[in-house]
């Protein structure tokens, strides 16, 4: 199997959890000529609105939308997350095959308990990715990425750095747009937390986050380290 090297990899349990998190930063980073490839680890069979191929069809779009270089889908068991063998080597295998050097994931502290086994599971597969005598299919070798960052789903956490989108905010919107079946009522769908003003709220967020560091809208971030500032940093006054 063909390997390649990215600058990141976004993994999300379902299609449009990326897009909450952290779209506006992909968008940012695809223009300054960022190689970014995000991965759904389930096919969210279970949503409560659209099915399956919509949801394709929906994630295809706005991956066009966003510019990224792929998109793939795992096909994990929606509702089905847990942090099992199989799992993990499943995710490892991605990370060998894209070799990122950043990976993305939902912040632990969700609502949905997929968005935690997610950041669990990948958590996991970081690590086992980087084992050189783990193995995986296709026998593919070890890699190990620079760094693992989660991004914020339904929570509203205090972040650990954020990333300015002032000037990608649009792109993020018109992302989130694209899942229709989520955040649209339908004639036939049911109501839910997503369909009552959910893109409003996830872009009052951003703009709170911005207005924090003085900017209109930023993508907040928690890390699973500490931070390393450099001497330019603090020469230039920013630390």
């Amino acid at each position: 199997m063909n390997s390649q090297n990215v600058d990141i990899l976004a993994i999300g349990a379902h299609a449009d959890d990326v897009e909450i998190g952290m779209a506006g930063t992909i968008a940012k980073y695809v223009k300054e000529g960022f190689n970014i490839v995000i991965c759904d680890l389930t096919k969210a069979e279970l949503s409560s609105n659209g099915n399956v191929d919509s949801r394709k069809q929906e994630a295809e779009e706005a991956a066009t939308i966003l510019g990224v270089s792929s998109r793939i889908n795992l096909g994990f068991p929606d509702r089905g997350l847990f942090v099992d063998d199989s799992k993990i080597r499943g995710i490892a295998k991605v990370i060998r095959q894209y070799k990122p050097t950043l990976v993305f994931a939902p912040y632990e502290i969700d609502r949905h308990p997929d968005h935690g086994q997610c950041a669990l599971l990948v958590r996991e597969a970081v690590f086992s990715a980087g084992i050189k005598k783990y193995k995986v299919e296709g026998d593919l070798l070890a890699h190990k990425i620079s760094n693992l960052y989660f991004y914020m789903i339904n929570g509203f956490h205090h972040p650990d750095f954020v990333i300015d989108i002032s000037g990608n905010i649009e792109e993020k919107i018109k992302a989130l747009q694209a899942y229709k079946s989520q955040f649209q009522r339908q004639q036939d769908s049911v109501e839910t937390p997503l369909t009552n003003g959910y893109i409003e709220t996830v872009k009052a967020r951003e703009r709170l986050f911005g207005k924090e560091v003085g900017v209109t809208y930023a993508e907040g971030f928690k890390t699973s380290k500490p931070l390393l500032l450099s001497n330019d940093l603090i020469k230039r006054g920013e630390l």
